[in-house]
């Protein structure tokens, strides 16, 4: 048998160069998405994400664009005739006496083939790139819009299991590697503990619970979350659970007045008034003005019960 010698820095070459050109039409099939997207050009859209997906199926931009593409396009309103003002914009109706007879609203509906097809795609990008967390994000994102609390609630604590298995080496758009990817997870995470609590739905009390519970598991020293979860605890009665919580979050910050009113409301509600008082008192001591204030009222009430 012959031997070849085969020159390596010719195939180094080729080989970096067939990377370029392999990058090059990624940006290419981005950049012209990018324009048909501005533009709102939906049918050259939808024919170049054919193109691109069998042109080059292994790149990550594809996965988002679509995703992006097909939920804009699950998303129209339609008019509403209603027989009373139930808030946001409306046009009155009047009658031939003067009087309302009625408004038209712009109610908000959802094409659910289009809506599956997004998620497929950002399912597909998820499988083939686990370690981009625009993805997984922008699915909560979007369950988050359509308020399907459920999936929202799924796909956050996926997001927290897996982080344990990639140590947190998020990527970002263009595969970029975010910089402190554990601190950007834990925060945006915390912002999808304050939309639920913000809705003001008690029944996504139990939502809140389990995302905040699951990264509690992991992440046991972020306060905001200890914080957070524990007054969602607190509302569904799990006081002693709540207090677990908040009295870990004041070892890490023992000065933090927010966590301090939390723990002496906790006790409040669970009859101890021996350690509410305590911890009013922790609360006057390191709280603001406002916080002062009003654990100062707190514990005259108490004291005369």
């Amino acid at each position: 048998m012959k031997l070849k010698f085969v020159d390596m820095q010719k195939l180094i070459l080729l080989s970096a160069l067939f990377c370029l050109s392999i990058n090059s039409i990624a940006q290419n099939y981005k950049q012209k998405f990018d324009k048909l997207y501005e533009d709102n050009d939906t049918v050259k859209i939808k024919t170049l994400l054919v193109d691109w997906e069998k042109s080059n199926p292994n790149d990550p931009e594809l996965y988002t664009s679509a995703f992006n593409f097909y939920f804009s396009t699950s998303n129209y309103e339609v008019l509403a005739l209603d027989g009373k003002v139930s808030g946001g914009e409306v046009l009155q109706l009047i009658d031939s006496t003067g009087k309302p007879a009625g408004y038209i609203r712009s109610v908000p509906e959802i094409k659910s083939e289009k809506l599956e097809k997004a998620f497929s795609y950002a399912d597909k990008g998820i499988q083939k790139f686990p370690n981009r967390l625009d993805i997984r994000f922008g699915k909560c994102f979007v369950f988050g819009q359509i308020g399907d609390y459920e999936n929202f609630t799924k796909e956050i604590i996926k997001t927290v299991e897996y982080s344990k298995t990639n140590g947190n080496n998020w990527q970002w758009t263009n595969n970029k590697k975010l910089d402190d990817g554990q601190d950007f997870m834990l925060n945006t995470i915390q912002e999808y503990l304050a939309q639920l609590y913000n809705t003001e739905d008690d029944a996504l009390l139990e939502n809140m619970t389990r995302i905040g519970d699951a990264t509690i598991k992991h992440y046991p020293d972020k306060i905001e979350i200890l914080s957070t979860t524990s007054v969602a605890h607190m509302l569904r009665k799990n006081y002693d659970k709540a207090i677990e919580y908040l009295k870990h979050a004041e070892k890490l910050n023992p000065k933090d007045f927010i966590v301090l009113n939390n723990i002496a409301q906790g006790y409040k509600l669970k009859g101890d008034k021996g350690n509410a008082i305590k911890y009013y008192e922790l609360t006057e001591k390191y709280g603001d003005e406002q916080a002062k204030q009003q654990a100062r009222q707190n514990i005259k009430e108490l004291k005369k019960q």
